[in-house]
């Protein structure tokens, strides 16, 4: 039963890892760490955050 209970936890971290839920839980946990009364944002806002961050720093290229 123990090794079960680790083979589904690893893949659970995997699934987690690759659709990145866990980024946003790091991102959380770090937000409350250094601004403690902020308010941490919804996933919705965080993914909205993250891809306006992600097209406004990327380079345009031709190809």
């Amino acid at each position: 039963m123990r090794t079960v209970r680790k083979v589904l936890g690893a893949i659970r971290w995997y699934a987690r890892e690759v659709t990145g839920e866990a980024e946003y839980d790091r991102y959380c946990e770090r937000r409350r760490r250094h601004h403690p009364h902020a308010a941490v944002p919804t996933r919705r806002e965080y993914e909205w955050m993250r891809t306006a961050r992600h097209e406004r720093e990327t380079p345009s290229r031709c190809c």
